[in-house]
């Protein structure tokens, strides 16, 4: 059961560290995209965002409070899901097919991410981790 988990952590940590490193290397073209969804501050949210990405991708795989790594990530989707893939607001066919599936990809990480958060501060020391939970939600 540990190794699945670990597995797990791992896999679903892949898309976090390849898109955290991609805000790094690729902020100016992500800042343009940020802006154009009407966001402030473009570059400094890239590079923010993908530092604090890296960070939870990082913890989850770890075993590092794998916990608090969920936590983050699920802090980040949900506004991203709606923020910068509103695709009720697209005219274009194209292009609200293409925010939708964003959408949905994001909602479907934060549950995921959610659902790893309770199994790790439900059940401390599953996935061969380095600590326990930062957080307790169970006896």
């Amino acid at each position: 059961m540990d190794a699945l988990v670990l597995i797990g952590r791992v896999l679903f940590a892949l898309v976090f560290l390849a898109s955290g490193l991609s805000h790094l290397t690729q902020s100016a073209g992500m800042a343009g995209y940020a802006r154009s969804k009407g966001l402030p501050w473009g570059r400094f949210l890239v590079l923010a965002s993908g530092v604090w990405i890296i960070v939870g991708a990082v913890l989850v795989v770890l075993g590092l409070w794998s916990d608090l790594g969920a936590l983050m990530l699920l802090v980040f989707l949900l506004p991203t899901a709606f923020l910068m893939h509103a695709f009720w607001k697209e005219t274009d066919p194209v292009a609200r097919q293409n925010e939708m599936a964003h959408f949905l990809k994001d909602v479907s990480l934060a549950g995921s991410a959610l659902a790893l958060f309770a199994l790790f501060a439900y059940e401390p020391g599953l996935g061969l981790t380095l600590t326990g939970p930062l957080f307790r939600l169970g006896g």
